[in-house]
C-alpha cells in the first residue's frame, strides 16, 4: 500500500534575512525540496530548501522576500525542481526561471528532469574529440574547440565578449556529418538593454531557430540567478543524451552567478573564503561545468563556453583562478588589442585548449593545421618580445630577419586575429590566411611545420 504523504504548512518563520528565510521545524525535510510560500496577501512564491538543521531550515525564495512577513505560511511540496523539457523548445526564448517571454504558447513538456542533472559514471565517459568550427580564426586555428569540451573566455568590464558569444552562437556548426546542432545559450544578471540586444540579434540572424535563449535580468533575484545555467544544462542534457544533437552551451556572465553565491552565502551568514566567495563556489563551479561531456554509446555531445568577465582584469582571482582549475583551456581576452581597434581582441598568447589534439589533424581539421598552429605561435611570441626591444634600441638597429618577425607580429594580428563581427571562417579560409602570412618570413625562419607542407601550401603563396 502506497503511503500518502500530508502536505503541510508552517507559520513559523523566525527570521528574514536577504533572498532567505528560516523556518523553524517540525517535519522532516529534505535538502533541495521545492517550497511555496503564501503571502499574508493570498500571492504564492516558490523557494527551495538551503539547509536543514534539527532546529531550523532555510529556505532560498526564487521571487525574493520582498512582502513575506512572519504571518506568511510556509508549504513543503516534497519534490526538488524539475524542468519541463521537449524538441519544441527549439526557436524559443525563455527567462531565467524557464517560464516563456516571446510572446509564444507555454511549452508542452515530454519529460520533467531534475535541474541538478544526473551524475555521470566516469567509466562511461567518452573522451573529447571532433572539431566544432566557430568561424572565429583565433579559436579555430589556434585553441580549437573540440565537441564534449568546456572552454571558458576570460574576458574583462567593458570587452566585447557579449558580442563574441552571440558569434559563437550565430556561427557555430559540427561539420561532415549530417547532424543535428543546438546552441543553449544562458545569460545571466544582464541588463534590460543587452536583454533587447539579444533577442533583436538572434532574430535577425536566424540563429534562433536552432537555439534555446534563457535570459536572466539584473533586477531579477539573485537566487534565480542560481538557478538558470542549471535549467539551461538540463535542456542541454535532454537534447544532447535523449534527441542525440551536438549542444553548444554558452553561458555568460559567470561572474554575475558567483556574486549571487556570494550574496547567498553573506544572508546565511557563512565564513567567507577567498575574496569573500564561498568556500564551496569550487564545488559549485565544478557542478556545472562538468555537465559537458560525451557518454558512450550516445550519440550526442554538450560543449561549454563560460564567459567571465575577470573583476579589474585580475587572471588571479578566485572566479576565473578556479574557472581555469575545472575547464579544459581558457580564450583569454585583451584590453591592448581593444585599444588598438582589433575585434575580437583575443590574446592568443595567454590563450590554450587542452583539447586541441584530439579535435585537428587529418580527418578533423587538415593535416598541417597543427604545425600551422605552432610556427603562428612561436613567430608571434618572437615578434611582440622584438617590440620591446624595438621600443629601447630603435627598428634600424635589428637584423634583416629580426624586422621580417616584428612585421609579422603585426600581419598576424591584422590579418588572423582582426575579423568583421559578421565574418564566418572556415577553418581552411583560417588556414589560407595563415599560410598567406607566414609567406613573409623566410623559409629557414619556419622551423615548426613539416617540409612537404611548405612545399605543398607556400609555394602557392609565392
Amino acid at each position: 500500500m502506497t503511503e500518502v504523504k500530508v502536505s503541510k504548512e508552517y507559520k513559523t518563520i523566525s527570521e528574514i534575512a536577504g533572498p532567505l528565510i528560516f523556518v523553524e521545524k517540525t517535519e522532516p525535510v529534505a535538502y533541495d525540496e521545492l517550497v511555496s510560500v503564501k503571502l499574508s496577501d493570498g500571492s504564492m512564491k516558490r523557494g527551495k530548501v538551503l539547509d536543514s538543521s534539527d532546529k531550523v531550515i532555510v529556505v532560498q525564495v526564487f521571487e525574493g522576500t520582498t512582502g513575506i512577513d512572519r504571518s506568511a505560511s510556509v508549504r513543503f511540496l516534497g519534490e526538488t525542481m524539475k524542468m519541463p523539457v521537449s524538441k519544441d523548445m527549439l526557436g524559443r526564448i525563455l527567462s531565467g526561471a524557464g517560464d516563456p517571454i516571446d510572446g509564444g504558447p507555454p511549452i508542452n513538456p515530454e519529460q520533467r528532469l531534475d535541474i541538478t542533472g544526473a551524475a555521470i559514471n566516469p567509466w562511461a565517459r567518452d573522451s573529447p574529440h571532433d572539431f566544432i568550427q566557430t568561424g572565429i580564426s583565433t579559436i579555430d586555428g589556434m585553441n580549437t574547440l573540440v565537441r564534449g569540451q568546456k572552454l571558458p573566455i576570460f574576458s574583462g568590464s567593458g570587452l566585447p565578449h557579449n558580442d563574441l558569444a552571440l558569434q559563437i552562437a550565430r556561427q557555430a556548426k559540427v561539420r561532415g556529418e549530417h547532424e543535428e546542432f543546438a546552441v543553449v545559450f544562458v545569460a545571466m544578471g544582464i541588463t534590460n538593454e543587452e536583454k533587447q540586444t539579444f533577442m533583436k540579434e538572434f532574430e535577425r540572424t536566424g540563429a534562433l531557430k536552432n537555439a534555446v535563449v534563457f535570459l536572466n535580468l539584473a533586477d531579477d533575484p539573485a537566487t534565480e540567478r542560481i538557478v538558470t545555467p542549471r535549467l539551461g544544462l538540463t535542456t542541454a542534457e535532454y537534447m544532447a543524451f535523449e534527441l542525440g544533437m551536438q549542444v553548444l552551451v554558452i553561458m555568460t556572465d559567470m561572474t554575475n552567478y558567483c556574486e549571487a553565491l556570494r550574496q547567498v552565502g553573506a544572508a546565511r551568514e557563512e565564513v567567507p573564503g577567498r575574496r569573500g566567495y564561498p568556500g564551496y563556489m569550487y564545488t559549485d563551479l565544478a557542478q556545472l561545468y562538468e555537465r559537458a561531456g560525451r557518454i558512450k554509446d550516445k550519440k550526442g555531445s554538450i560543449t561549454q563556453i563560460p564567459i567571465l568577465s575577470m573583476p579589474g582584469d585580475d587572471i588571479t582571482h578566485p572566479i576565473p583562478d578556479l574557472s581555469g582549475y575545472i575547464t579544459e583551456g581558457q580564450i583569454v581576452m585583451s584590453r591592448d588589442l581593444h585599444r588598438a581597434g582589433i575585434y575580437p581582441p583575443v590574446n592568443v598568447s595567454s590563450s590554450l585548449s587542452r583539447l586541441m589534439g584530439g579535435g585537428t589533424g587529418e580527418g578533423r581539421t587538415r593535416a598541417d593545421h597543427k604545425g600551422v598552429s605552432d610556427q603562428l605561435y612561436a613567430a608571434y611570441a618572437e615578434g611582440k618580445d622584438l617590440r620591446g626591444l624595438v621600443a629601447i634600441v630603435g627598428k634600424e638597429s635589428l637584423s634583416e630577419k629580426d624586422r621580417k618577425l616584428l612585421d609579422f607580429a603585426d600581419l598576424f594580428e591584422d590579418r588572423i586575429v582582426r575579423q568583421g563581427a559578421d565574418e564566418d571562417r572556415s577553418i581552411e579560409d583560417t588556414l589560407s590566411i595563415a599560410w598567406d602570412i607566414l609567406g613573409a618570413l623566410d623559409t629557414d625562419q619556419i622551423t615548426r611545420i613539416d617540409r612537404k607542407y611548405i612545399e605543398q601550401y607556400l609555394k602557392k603563396k609565392a
